[in-house]
C-alpha cells in the first residue's frame, strides 16, 4: 500500500553518473527523493499542463512535454508563462520592456506577439519541463 507521504518518493542513488567514460557501477541507493517536494514550491497553485507546437524548442519546450506552472510565482521579465491572450492559451517566454509587453517563442519561425489591444492574462510561470528521453 502506497501512504500519501510517501506516494512520490522515488530512491536516490548514492553517486553521480557521468555523462562522460563509464565507471564501475555502484549497487547501492542513498536514501529517498520526494518527486512532490523536489519539483513543487506550492502544491495548492501548482498544475500540469502538455505542450503542443514546437514554439518554445529553443529553450528545450519540445510538443509533449509537460509543464509544472506555479500559479503563485511572480511573472517577470525572462519568464516562461502560460499565457491567454484574446482567450487562447499559449506558453511564451514574457519580455517586458519600456516600450511594452511582448511574448517571445523560442523558435525563429515565430514572430513575437507584442501585447497592444490585445488582452492579456498570465496563468501561471512554468517550473520545471518534463521531458521524455
Amino acid at each position: 500500500m502506497i501512504s500519501a507521504r510517501t506516494a512520490g518518493a522515488v530512491r536516490v542513488a548514492g553517486t553521480s553518473v557521468p555523462a562522460g567514460y563509464p565507471s564501475p557501477a555502484q549497487d547501492y541507493f542513498d536514501g529517498t527523493l520526494d518527486l512532490n517536494e523536489h519539483l513543487i514550491k506550492d502544491k495548492t497553485s501548482t498544475f500540469i499542463v502538455r505542450v503542443s507546437g514546437d514554439s518554445m524548442e529553443g529553450a528545450g519546450i519540445s510538443s509533449g512535454d509537460e509543464l509544472i506552472v506555479d500559479r503563485a510565482a511572480e511573472p517577470r521579465h525572462g519568464s516562461v508563462v502560460i499565457a491567454i491572450v484574446d482567450g487562447e492559451l499559449t506558453v511564451k517566454r514574457l519580455h517586458l520592456s519600456p516600450r511594452g509587453v511582448m511574448l517571445m517563442s523560442e523558435n525563429p519561425a515565430y514572430p513575437p506577439l507584442r501585447i497592444g489591444e490585445s488582452e492579456l492574462s498570465i496563468w501561471g510561470v512554468a517550473q520545471v519541463c518534463l521531458h521524455r528521453v
